[in-house]
């Protein structure tokens, strides 16, 4: 019932360069690997930075001129800070990341921010890529009758592109948004929308307002 996390789905085995790396050598390793990007990191495998083949192409361009360019490292055209993530990190919120900012992968390090795997946006959409029935019997098995206790008819589920709609009615009122979070946690859902009733308000202050979620 639990959504995947980044852990589980990052690329463990990192092409990535060092500082000093010559900009012509970067070009190498992009091509040779087949690869649009890798991370920046110093000689204790700490990230300091994201270099992508249009940073490559963007530092180039802003340097043509009839003078020949100073030799360039990685350093000098690299995106920095970079944009991280930890393997315990789940696969929603680091797509939801990587949306909000922009980026096509993310470097995933651990406690003392030494790489150890990145994550790019394939790696994340392989887990949306989930059919709807799959999704609907685990919301029905394993969350409204396994986790909450409820008959199996007590909530109406309907997924379509892997947006879940939740409607009919359970007993009280705070298991609704349990419902509505646990639904939204599970991997290849991208929406929520919930109209889901309540019997008894176990709870004070106004009734949840339901409304569709997406990334």
């Amino acid at each position: 019932m639990t959504a995947q996390i980044v852990g589980e789905v990052m690329t463990r085995d990192v092409v990535q360069a060092r500082r000093t790396t010559p900009f012509k050598e970067v070009v190498r390793l992009l091509d040779h690997h087949r690869i649009s990007g890798l991370p920046v990191v110093d000689a204790d495998d700490k990230v300091l930075g994201v270099l992508s083949g249009s940073d490559l192409v963007r530092c180039q361009a802003h340097r043509d001129g009839p003078a020949p360019p100073p030799a360039l490292t990685a350093g000098d055209v690299m995106s920095s800070p970079a944009i991280t993530v930890h393997p315990e990190q789940t696969v929603p919120d680091a797509a939801r990341l990587m949306e909000r900012r922009g980026v096509e992968r993310l470097p995933v390090v651990d406690e003392a921010d030494r790489l150890i795997g990145i994550a790019t946006r394939r790696d994340l959409l392989r887990v949306f890529l989930r059919a709807d029935d799959d999704i609907r019997r685990e919301v029905s098995e394993e969350i409204v009758v396994g986790a909450l206790d409820l008959p199996p008819d007590a909530v109406r589920v309907c997924v379509r592109d892997g947006v879940v709609t939740l409607g009919g009615r359970v007993e009280a009122r705070s298991q609704v948004p349990e419902l509505v979070h646990a639904a939204w946690r599970l991997d290849g859902v991208v929406g929520v929308v919930n109209a889901v009733d309540f019997r008894l308000d176990d709870s004070e202050g106004p009734p949840p307002s339901w409304r569709a979620r997406s990334l």
